[in-house]
């Protein structure tokens, strides 16, 4: 069988996992902040109403997390200013308790990014772009720094800036996103010649899109013990049972998630239906989370732009799918 077709018994989707070997917990399911601050693919324009139900979203998911909450975001996401970096800092300040001077006395842990634009070179940029990312999330050091992809060239430098972010004390832990099987080998023996374990590959991932099971990703991430963050486990929607063939998502979205595209999914979603109806009543969104979860090597971060949709994706723990369920929903 493939990779993705192990048995899983005994695993919880329930259970807060570790990133890799780095000694950082955070819970199976984080929050993805791509469409904080963000104006053109997930948000017509962004004001204040949508500040506001991000933050309802920020605060109902810090109250539903029993332990190790986290977010995931980067310093492109909300446009190259770092919005989304900047609402997660101003969320925090709003919502935790502080000590004599301002600073919160605990927190979610915050995962963010490097972008591996052309004109960066050397290791020195990621550091740079790490401390300019703290800036914006008023941190002294974040839980998780990711290449958020491979880049023309310096990659090599780029796998040294992590190094160096680790060494300075700007990141507890460091990871990839969108790395291949081969990229992920040779990220992995750079940081552990520096005697850092690579954390985490985030890397698209659900019951829709299931790649990573078949190009040899999810496999390596097992090899060396790498944690593989599955951003997009909802498919953007497509597995929420929102949308369909007669209603498909707003603006750029509908061009991927077409009344073509969606009218293949409905085989997929009417099973997820009749499986969330034997654990009572379990939506599409919680089943398609709940079976990714199923394997302890994966944590998801759907992203959630409202207290609703924080509401429906907490709902995907506490449960349990069987293991020739999740075998049933990977066949179609």
């Amino acid at each position: 069988r493939g990779v993705g077709a192990r048995a899983l018994t005994g695993v919880s989707a329930s259970d807060v996992r570790q990133l890799g070997k780095s000694g950082v917990e955070v819970a199976p399911i984080g929050i993805g902040a791509w469409s904080w601050g963000e104006t053109l693919y997930w948000n017509d324009g962004w004001g204040t109403e949508n500040e506001d139900k991000a933050r309802e979203a920020f605060r109902l998911y810090i109250e539903e997390t029993s332990a190790s909450p986290w977010f995931d975001t980067a310093e492109i996401y909300g446009g190259l200013g770092g919005e989304s970096e900047k609402l997660i800092a101003k969320f925090i300040r709003e919502r935790l308790e502080q000590d004599s001077a301002g600073k919160p006395l605990s927190r979610p842990s915050i995962a963010t990014k490097f972008s591996a634009l052309p004109w960066r070179f050397t290791r020195e940029s990621v550091v740079d772009a790490c401390r300019a990312s703290l800036a914006r999330l008023k941190l002294e050091r974040v839980d998780l720094y990711q290449l958020h992809w491979p880049g023309l060239w310096s990659n090599e430098n780029y796998l040294d800036g992590l190094v160096e972010v680790v060494q300075q004390g700007l990141a507890k832990a460091v990871g990839t996103s969108n790395y291949s099987e081969k990229r992920l080998e040779t990220a992995h023996a750079r940081l552990s010649q520096a005697g850092i374990p690579l954390a985490s590959n985030q890397v698209n991932y659900s019951l829709l899109y299931n790649i990573p099971e078949k190009n040899g990703v999810l496999e390596k991430c097992r090899e060396h013990g790498i944690t593989l963050i599955a951003y997009s486990p909802l498919a953007q929607g497509a597995l929420t049972g929102k949308y369909n063939e007669n209603n498909i998502p707003p603006g750029v979205r509908g061009k991927i998630y077409n009344e073509e595209y969606l009218l293949k999914v409905r085989p997929l979603l009417d099973l997820m239906r009749e499986v969330g109806a034997n654990h009572g009543g379990k939506t599409c969104a919680q089943v398609a989370l709940n079976a990714l979860l199923k394997d302890p090597i994966v944590t998801v971060i759907p992203g959630a732009k409202s207290k609703e949709q924080v509401s429906e994706i907490m709902g995907a723990v506490g449960w349990e799918l069987e293991d020739a369920e999740v075998e049933e929903l990977k066949k179609v």
